[in-house]
């Protein structure tokens, strides 16, 4: 982040430094650089942000930020004596300052919104109910071609992780790349006045957080709180093909660039779309992309035709800032796929193995079947868990999730969860032999003993469910590589 002096930041913070750096609040002082919530990420330098909670209080961990080297521990009033974290405990061994606050999670904010005055010089928030972190990782490699670029790492797109990502964009930075996400009303409008957008992206509306949100409308209406705080001069990026998306992009009053596949309204549009699927060697897809009159041939890595939609909403918005298509179709055929997200794995074992278990929702599932169905193999197995916040809709959306599978092929279709009692029943319903189980403990221990050579085995669910622990037992620590 920009470089600041401790009293720079306790004042963005409006805090009290405590200890450790006392003197004239004008002279230069000491410096931090860098922010984190976790302790162990301490590095040298940062601001430790003490958040308190009922289970993990980081007021605890504040003497292990300090001795670590942290440039300052920010916590709330009261909690500098030293009589949780062992404050006092470190002394001497610890240089950084303590700052107080009333609120240490406002603080963060606080000092968020500052910085963002100094560096990124612009910005792009991208949301959406899926695709965000592929369009941002797109992007970000897009114009790291042309620009100074930092994007948030992960999926650290929330009240915590984008402030906190914010701190950390490096001095110089030209473009930042932002994933933002929410899961209640009124989120992402924080997230878009700390960040101030220069550009917004939308990738999809989708039928995700309805326990939360009701109808896929009120889902849309939240979405569109990222144009909160777009810059006057900003532009929006926004999805044709997508109703909702096109709905909520158009009223706002800003510029809108188009992009998508079928619509006619696209500035930007990708035909002649062609699956590669590992039978010639490649993974992947290539198309053709169209702007401003313009044609280039693009081959993207990444599985699945779905991701051509990514894809579009990335070179969308650097196209918009000046990118030509040669540009991007060069910086896009050298993009990976970021973990846990489609990733088709060549296990050792030989069968091939689509890790899709980041998270999932009944519109993504079944785009992740239509693609892991389309790949060279003998056998196809899908490993499903529960699909969770979809509210009363769930039982259904998950029997026709088990029916989806079991019409493109796959059996036998493992249903993992409670939710997924349903998503077996239908498959089972639709011909498909199916194995119902209640965990990812038992998932592995399927996998591991029934996968057998030839197989392709697509793997997905809920972040909560956690199946990536069947990813973690069938590839082992060796023999096995990612396709490309």
């Amino acid at each position: 982040m920009a470089r600041l002096s401790i009293h720079e930041a306790a004042d963005a913070m409006r805090g009290q430094v405590m200890t450790g750096d006392l003197g004239d609040p004008g002279a230069p002082g000491r410096i931090i650089d860098g922010a984190a919530i976790d302790s162990r990420a301490v590095h040298g330098g940062e601001v430790f942000f003490a958040f308190p909670g009922s289970q993990v209080d980081g007021h605890r961990f504040v003497g292990d930020a300090l001795a670590r080297g942290a440039g300052a521990a920010v916590v709330n009033r009261g909690r500098s004596d030293g009589s949780v974290g062992s404050v006092r405990s470190v002394g001497s061994t610890a240089t950084g300052a303590v700052i107080e606050v009333e609120d240490t999670f406002r603080a963060l904010h606080d000092l968020a919104r500052f910085i963002r005055t100094r560096v990124p010089e612009k910005l792009v928030g991208i949301t959406g109910s899926a695709g965000k972190t592929t369009t941002k990782e797109l992007l970000g490699a897009i114009l790291a071609s042309r620009f100074r670029v930092a994007w948030t790492p992960g999926n650290l797109n929330n009240l915590y992780g984008f402030p906190l990502s914010l701190l950390n964009v490096p001095d110089g930075t030209e473009w930042m790349v932002a994933e933002m996400g929410m899961s209640t009303p009124g989120e992402l409008r924080q997230l878009s006045l700390l960040g101030r957008p220069d550009a917004a992206v939308f990738t999809v509306v989708r039928p995700v957080h309805l326990e939360f949100f009701g109808t896929v409308q009120a889902i849309a209406e939240a979405k569109s709180e990222i144009l909160a705080g777009l810059s006057p001069e900003g532009f929006i990026v926004a999805n044709a093909d997508d109703p909702e998306v096109a709905r909520i992009a158009q009223r706002h009053g800003a510029r809108v660039v188009w992009y998508g596949i079928h619509s006619a309204a696209a500035d930007v549009r990708a035909r002649d779309l062609q699956p590669e699927t590992g039978s010639t060697g490649g993974i992947g897809s290539r198309f053709v992309l169209e702007a401003g009159g313009r044609s280039q041939d693009v081959r993207l890595p990444l599985h699945g035709l779905y991701n051509v939609e990514n894809c579009l909403a990335a070179a969308a918005c650097a196209w918009t800032l000046g990118l030509s298509l040669e540009e991007i179709a060069g910086a896009v055929a050298a993009v990976r796929p970021a973990s846990m997200r489609g990733v088709v794995h060549r296990a050792a074992a030989g069968y091939t193995l689509v890790d899709d278990s980041y998270n999932s929702n009944p519109d993504a599932v079944g785009k992740a079947l239509e693609s892991a169905g389309a790949l060279a193999g003998g056998r196809r197995v899908a490993v499903l868990g529960d699909m969770r916040e979809l509210g009363p809709e769930a039982p259904r959306f998950h029997r026709e999730a088990g029916e989806r599978a079991a019409r493109l092929g796959f059996s036998p279709v493992v249903a993992v969860g409670e939710l997924s009692r349903e998503l077996a029943a239908g498959a089972q319903a639709a011909g498909a032999e199916t194995v119902w189980l209640p965990d990812a403990a038992a998932a592995a221990d399927w996998a591991a003993g029934e996968l057998r050579a030839g197989d392709v085995v697509l793997v997905k669910a809920s972040r909560g469910v956690g199946l990536d622990r069947v990813v973690k037992r069938l590839l082992g620590n060796a023999g096995d590589e990612a396709g490309a």
